[in-house]
């Protein structure tokens, strides 16, 4: 299997004072077509790590590569390019902008990676319908329970057809028949050349994974290591 991302000797940590560590040294690779959870108390990092691989966040010192490439601090407009192609993120409150309609918030995602108003249209019509919400793509989020603003928020992660798709506790403000129905979304996701990977406290989600990692100390361990090792 293929290492889509990898991390080498990834460390976050703010300096308050003195130097505060949030992540130490991860070294982990990610393969395709597998699923993974992030678990941890709250603080532990979880969130940190997410937003450092979608590009949103810089490390403070190693490396992260994502499909053999060394992602430079220092280039945002490249990260950028790469986020929006690569990357899809799901989060917790679903971020959908209030002035635009559903359909308008998965159109806009795809007109900033391609410049095709068409093309833009159908693929949103497409991956909106695939969610079974076609009869909402007028409607404002206000207007959207909690659950057809989480799929609205998935299609609009996935409009791009996203090699890697990240979660940051993406049924945190849902009720638990909606979270179970988002879960099983986003396991219906699988695919041999995408990497799944989400954050949840909730056990029942976490196990659910290909390969479970426990944050521990600022560092990953996967926790169910026996499983995982049926898949390499």
């Amino acid at each position: 299997m293929t290492n889509l991302i990898e991390l080498k000797n990834l460390s976050k940590y703010y300096l308050i004072n003195k130097k505060i560590y949030i992540l130490k040294k991860i070294n982990f690779k990610f393969k395709k077509g597998f699923i993974y959870s992030l678990v941890g108390p709250s603080g532990s990092g979880k969130s940190t790590l997410l937003n450092l691989i979608s590009l949103v966040d810089k490390p403070s010192s190693g490396e992260i590569i994502i499909d053999k490439n060394i992602i430079s601090k220092n280039n945002n407009e490249k990260n950028d390019e790469i986020r929006a192609k690569k990357i899809g993120i799901i989060y917790q409150q679903n971020n959908l902008l209030n002035d635009f309609t559903a359909f308008e918030n998965v159109c806009l995602a795809k007109l900033a990676v391609e410049n095709n108003k068409e093309k833009a249209i159908s693929e949103s019509n497409k991956i909106i319908k695939k969610f079974g919400l076609s009869n909402r793509l007028n409607h404002f989020p206000a207007e959207l329970s909690g659950g057809e603003m989480q799929r609205i928020a998935i299609s609009r992660a996935l409009v791009n057809k996203p090699s890697i798709i990240l979660a940051d506790e993406p049924t945190g403000s849902l009720d638990h028949t909606t979270s179970k129905q988002v879960f099983k979304i986003l396991h219906n996701l699988r695919s041999p050349d995408r990497i799944i990977i989400y954050a949840t406290h909730n056990r029942l989600f976490a196990n659910m994974a290909d390969c479970k990692l426990e944050i521990i100390d600022g560092n990953i361990k996967p926790s169910n290591e026996r499983k995982y090792q049926k898949f390499l």
